[in-house]
């Protein structure tokens, strides 16, 4: 899957100035800024924390719509896609991640790291873990 999500920018009419950004597809996906570029830099941060939202709830992580005109698309950091493909596949393959630690042979506490957004998880562990998994990360993919 690719993490490309539309997002649309309202002018902020209480305010006079600043603007609304609103994710169609992301639930509660919601923030903005007085200027377009700080709406921007928030619209990728609120995308990162509704997506790990999805995961702390255990459901199925949303899949973005066309781009549609008048849309800006947010796209999420590779270290960050990867680690969505990663709780896709153990989704996808029923692995929990207790099974993940076991087939990794570290802690719980390692395993689940690698599902926290907002951890500094190098690339690399998620890439074994994929592994573990074979799975390989989507942009990984779209490159070989």
């Amino acid at each position: 899957m690719q993490y490309l999500y539309p997002c649309d920018f309202t002018p902020d009419d209480e305010e006079g100035e600043g603007f609304v950004v609103t994710f169609p597809d992301v639930r509660g996906g919601t923030c903005g800024a007085k200027t377009f570029k700080e709406s921007i830099i928030l619209a990728e941060d609120c995308l990162v924390v509704m997506l790990g939202a999805y995961i702390d709830c255990q459901e199925e992580l949303p899949v973005p719509s066309p781009w549609e005109k008048g849309q800006e698309l947010i796209a999420v950091q590779p270290v960050i896609a990867a680690q969505l493909d990663l709780y896709s596949a153990m989704r996808r393959q029923g692995i929990t991640t207790e099974d993940l630690a076991h087939r990794l042979q570290v802690p719980v506490s390692d395993a689940r790291k690698l599902l926290i957004l907002d951890y500094k998880t190098s690339i690399n562990q998620v890439f074994n873990a994929l592994e573990a998994l074979d799975s390989k990360a989507s942009f990984e993919e779209a490159v070989a």
